[in-house]
């Protein structure tokens, strides 16, 4: 949305309009241009010059720049974060209960250098980069300042939600930094897909990692030699530094924003397949659950592990939504189409009713009993996922346009900011609350 104002204040100016298009081109950023020109062009529809626009890009695709990647400075920045990692790695560096601080830290201190490689290679966005990282280094010390300060808290209970809220809120951050808060539907929606993309292949490279090192070890071994606890700890660090960092640099190219990045091929295109298929076996195991439940019906009711199963089978179900729904509707014939909007239509409905179902059983639970810390944040997170399945699904039946792909990315787009919102309170607010 960035060049949204200029393109209606030159929606009558060749000359500006064009000036405005090579400035866009120039800062690598023609993607958001045509993004803006099509979104003020569909409300402008009267507008010859704007619809001549409109006709040119349509005739004229979006050219990709050949990619180079700075591996030098992805390496520099992975190798100070492995660093840092092994740094907080030793035994005797623990938070409670013998938890160490890099089980907890490792996502901001692997996030920031990725922030600052990110900014560095496309030289733009400085300030949400560093107002990000801030954030997210005050968000951390927070969290290590309330974990053992609430002696009202369950014992472990906050450090365990911090477990999975710290690297939430660093992805989250990520794409603060690189979109900005007022970012287009699209960009948003394929930031998502990048996402999933990069964490696919950090874990390639893990297990590249894992089998390069089992085989290092086993090769001294053989020559009756053990490895120290500490180079096992560098070697660890290190590796895990170098990850994030390097899977990032793999799959995402800085220098473009995230819709115009390269999903027709490799691992994009494997993705999508994946979760295509995917679709129809969780109908499958939907169906076959929700016949099993009568049998069982008190289960969840008595059972607070079931509960937390529950919560993540709603964001594992959104998860796979998000990566079936198509970025463009060109791609797929009009038959595959319609198969593929009813599956994740039916796969939605399935979710939402056994989504209603768990969130009666904590409900039930805690107006038996009490409010836990455990429970106000699976009863919020019920309430977001519900509201995202039922707004999916509504919108597919009663809006009309734009295209139903585009009525599911901009669900999922919206969520993401609830999610923000969600996650700070749970980290920000928990603590005082359960005092």
């Amino acid at each position: 949305m960035k060049y949204t104002s200029n393109i209606q204040a030159f929606s009558n100016s060749p000359d500006d309009l064009e000036s405005l298009y090579q400035s866009a081109r120039q800062a690598n950023e023609e993607a958001e241009f045509r993004s803006d020109l099509q979104e003020v062009s569909g409300k402008s529809p009267e507008n010859i010059l704007l619809s001549a626009w409109n006709a040119r890009f349509t005739h004229m695709p979006l050219l990709k720049a050949k990619r180079t990647t700075n591996w030098l400075l992805a390496v520099i920045l992975g190798l100070v974060t492995g660093a840092i990692l092994f740094s907080i790695s030793g035994p005797s560096l623990t938070i409670k209960n013998g938890v160490p601080y890099i089980v907890l830290l490792w996502a901001p201190i692997a996030t920031i250098p990725t922030l600052i490689f990110l900014a560095a290679v496309s030289k733009r966005n400085y300030l949400y980069t560093g107002l990000t990282a801030l954030a997210l280094i005050a968000l951390s010390i927070y969290s290590l300042l309330m974990i053992p300060g609430v002696p009202g808290m369950r014992s472990n209970d906050y450090l365990i939600l911090m477990l999975f809220l710290l690297p939430l809120l660093c992805w989250i951050g990520l794409g603060v930094a690189v979109l900005k808060f007022k970012s287009s539907t699209s960009n948003r929606f394929a930031f998502m897909i990048k996402s999933i993309e990069v964490m696919i292949t950090a874990g390639i490279y893990l297990i590249a990692g894992v089998a390069f090192g089992m085989i290092t070890i086993a090769m001294f071994a053989a020559l009756n030699v053990t490895l120290s606890d500490v180079l096992m700890r560098l070697a660890v660090s290190v590796g895990f530094g170098l990850i994030p960092i390097m899977a990032v640099a793999t799959m995402y190219d800085p220098l473009q924003q995230p819709e115009a990045q390269d999903f027709s091929q490799g691992l994009s295109k494997f993705i999508f397949t994946m979760m295509r298929l995917l679709l129809p076996l969780t109908l499958i195991v939907l169906v076959i659950y929700l016949f099993a439940i009568p049998f069982n019906f008190m289960a969840p009711f008595q059972n607070r592990n079931l509960l937390i199963v529950y919560n993540v089978m709603q964001f594992a179900i959104i998860g796979l939504l998000i990566g079936a729904t198509p970025l463009k509707l060109d791609d797929l014939s009009e038959k595959l189409q319609t198969w593929l909007r009813r599956g994740i239509l039916a796969v939605a409905i399935l979710a939402l009713l056994v989504s209603l179902y768990a969130f009666s059983a904590v409900v039930y639970r805690t107006v038996g009993e009490f409010l836990t810390l455990n429970r106000l944040t699976i009863i919020g997170w019920n309430i977001i996922n519900i509201a995202i399945l039922f707004m999916l699904i509504y919108t597919q039946f009663v809006q009309k346009n734009p295209a139903w792909n585009e009525r599911l990315q901009n669900i999922f787009s919206k969520a993401t900011t609830v999610y923000l919102v969600w996650s700070v309170f749970l980290t920000l607010a928990l603590p005082l609350i359960f005092r």
